[in-house]
Formats: C-alpha cells, sequence, structure tokens
C-alpha cells in the first residue's frame, strides 16, 4: 500500500544567485519564500476563491528540516501535501528536492495556516473553496 501523500502542487523553481549566502548555497531565509511561492501557485488554482476582504489565512507556525543544501546553479521542485484540515486552519506539509532526483530531499517541514477575520482577527472556518480543493486533490 502506497502511504505517500497526496500532492496539492508541485512547483518548479530555478535558484538564482541572489537566493545564494556567503557560504555558496541557498540561504534558510530563502526556503520560506520558495514555500510561499509554492502555495500561492496552489491557491491561485482553487475555483471559489480561498480568501476574501473579510477572511485571509496567516502563517501560525512553520517548520524547517535542512537535509542538504541547495547550490547553484539548481533546479528544485516544492511539493506541498496537506497533513492535517482543521476548523479553521490547516497544516501544510512540504519538500523542496532536487527536479531531477526527487529522492534528494534538501528540506522537509510542515506550515500552519489559520483563516482569520480581517477586522477582528479571530479564527474563522476555513473556505469551503479550499475544502473543496483539498479534498480533489486527495482523491485524484
Amino acid at each position: 500500500m502506497n502511504n505517500d501523500p497526496k500532492l496539492l502542487v508541485v512547483a518548479p523553481v530555478s535558484v538564482r544567485w541572489g537566493d545564494m549566502d556567503a557560504f555558496g548555497h541557498v540561504n534558510n531565509s530563502v526556503f520560506a519564500t520558495y514555500l510561499e511561492e509554492a502555495r500561492l501557485r496552489w491557491f491561485a488554482t482553487i475555483e471559489g476563491g480561498w480568501y476574501d476582504a473579510s477572511a485571509a489565512p496567516v502563517v501560525a507556525a512553520q517548520s524547517f528540516n535542512f537535509r542538504q543544501p541547495i547550490e547553484w546553479p539548481a533546479d528544485i521542485q516544492i511539493e506541498l501535501f496537506v497533513n492535517r484540515m482543521g476548523n479553521s486552519s490547516m497544516t501544510i506539509g512540504h519538500r523542496i528536492v532536487d527536479s531531477q532526483d526527487a529522492t534528494r530531499i534538501h528540506c522537509d517541514g510542515s506550515i500552519t495556516m489559520v483563516w482569520i477575520d480581517t477586522r477582528s482577527g479571530r479564527p474563522v472556518p476555513l473556505p469551503q473553496a479550499l475544502r473543496d480543493a483539498v479534498a480533489d486533490a486527495t482523491r485524484a
């Protein structure tokens, strides 16, 4: 039986020279930018919207397990999958892998996002369009 998570999106990224730090590899802070880009690419595919003027997601927590450095030049893939769906939050798992060899993992971890009322800052239920998109991805 295959226990691999169902992917929400696989986002290709070409590493830029400016992503590098003084040690010749991608700076750890850039990993968060890569993940943000992948999430936004997935969100952009959701029909019916994932936010509006009254409710939007915020990052509540994120974790990174740095496995192997990424050196320039490189083409990588960001894989996103759902670890957990709650009432007002979801935890998205991630892996950053080499685009030619997905067994070469540069980073893995997760990010928890909470949908909040933009006026009060209080949690609100996840948008139905988001739930539907996750259900579609996990059925595939």
